[in-house]
Order: structure tokens, then sequence, then C-alpha cells
């Protein structure tokens, strides 16, 4: 696939290096341009890009900046219309033990309010960046899992290949409303990595016999 990623931060890089991996071409950008030319130098098929200029024709844009900046960073690409946005963003405290929204709306779906014509999904959000770039293989062989929320069957469908490209299990988790209860798992998880000492090589994982 032809994509742009928004972020040079912990996740914007692990995306860049998974992306790179699985032969995916990658137009990244971020706040910092110098940011995202070093990490573009460390990875093939990856070039940095100012914001502008960072679309190209590209059909998918993963969004991996703080919550509060995504809108801002997504404008700044252009036209979105038809585009398919995944959000990775979480609506975290200052001090990541919390949410700041949830409930009654989700980071997902404020930001598909915020851009319309734009077809979201939700995916990605709980896992840790440490997770990411590492891979979707966990102890005894486990196979991680991308939890993939959309009211677009397309950009759901797109989302789930570019998972699955990258080595993960999927899990359909309905429509963007479920965008709510994905968060929430990504704030516990951050708890149970953080405040509850397990690290951050772990991830939420849904079970069927």
């Amino acid at each position: 696939m032809n994509i742009t990623l928004i972020g040079t931060g912990n996740m914007g890089s692990a995306f860049a290096q998974q992306l790179s991996n699985a032969g995916h071409q990658v137009r990244i950008t971020g706040r910092d341009l110098d940011k995202a030319r070093a990490v573009a130098a460390q990875h093939q098929n990856v070039e940095a890009f100012a914001a502008d200029q960072a679309l190209g024709q590209n059909e998918v844009v993963i969004v991996a900046t703080a919550y509060q900046d995504a809108v801002t960073a997504l404008q700044s690409l252009g036209n979105l219309a038809g585009k398919v946005v995944i959000d990775i963003t979480n609506p975290l405290t200052a001090d990541y033990m919390g949410l700041t929204i949830g409930h009654s709306t989700s980071a997902a779906e404020e930001i598909a309010k915020a851009l319309p014509g734009v077809e979201l999904v939700k995916g990605f959000n709980t896992l840790f960046a440490q997770v990411l770039a590492s891979g979707p293989t966990f102890a005894n062989d486990q196979q991680g899992s991308v939890f993939l929320a959309s009211d677009s069957a397309r950009a759901k469908q797109t989302a789930v290949s570019l998972a699955q490209s990258l080595g993960w299990k999927t899990v359909d988790a309905g429509g963007l409303v479920n965008a709510r209860y994905l968060e929430a798992v990504a704030g516990f998880n951050i708890y149970l990595g953080y405040g509850a000492g397990l690290g951050t090589q772990i991830a939420p994982a849904w079970l069927a016999r």
C-alpha cells in the first residue's frame, strides 16, 4: 500500500519500521521535518515530506500523534475526502493514567466529526509502541490482535489488510461508536503496563473456543 504516516514519536517510528519491513511505500511527516527525515533514513521505502506534500496520491493515512494534535495534523495534509484514516490515538490525561473523554463519545468520533468525508477507522490504539516495534508474536508463539472499529466497510477492510500484512490477527470491533470501548481498553492496558508494573510487552487479546 501507499501510506501517509503522521507522527515521528514512538508509535510513528514503530509504524515506519513495520510498514517498511512489510514492503509498503510510506510518506512520513510531523511537526519537526528533520525528525521525520531522521526516521525515514533508517528504513527502506520511507520518505519524509512536509505536511502539505505528504499526502500525494496515497489513499491511506495513519495518524500517530497525540489526540489533541490529531485534527490539526490531519487538516495540514489537505483534502482528505474519501481517504481511509486510521486513528491510533487515545485521549489520555497528562499522567497517562486516565482518559479525558469517554462513555458518550471517543477520540475517534470527535476526529470524524471534525473531518467530514473521511473514512475513519479506530485501530492499533491498544498496542504499546514497544509491542508494535517488536511485532505480533508473543511468548509461546501467541499471535497478537488488532481491534478495528469503523462505520465504513471499505475502510475497515483496508485496515484489516494492512494489519494482516504486518502479521497481526484482526478483530472486527463493529462501528466507530465502539471506539469508546477500545480507548478504555487501551487506558486499562496502560495502567497494567505502568501502574501495575507489567511492562510494555503486553497487549489485550480476545480468546475463543
